[in-house]
């Protein structure tokens, strides 16, 4: 697959934010290799969605996947109880 570029909405940068430091960084790192594959083992798609579920950790990275546009957009990042709210 080819390079997708990653866009992070504010709504999901906010969250990052929030998280603990460790944390944080692990998340990054899982976003970062979005851009090799967007759709790795073990990711999900969301059923009556256009948007996939990754986990890092107790957190899950909701993003949609724009092939045309060859784009990741992350739209949220929660802990899990909290991500499909």
């Amino acid at each position: 697959m080819g390079n997708y570029s990653i866009q992070i909405r504010r709504s999901a940068e906010n969250e990052i934010e929030r998280l603990p430091t460790r944390d944080q960084k692990k998340v990054i790192e899982k976003i970062r290799s979005l851009r090799q594959d967007p759709r790795p083992s073990g990711v999900k798609k969301l059923s009556g969605e256009e948007k996939y579920r990754l986990r890092q950790g107790s957190y899950r990275i909701l993003y949609e996947v724009h092939d045309a546009m060859v784009t990741v957009v992350v739209v949220k990042v929660a802990d899990r109880k909290d991500a499909y709210r």
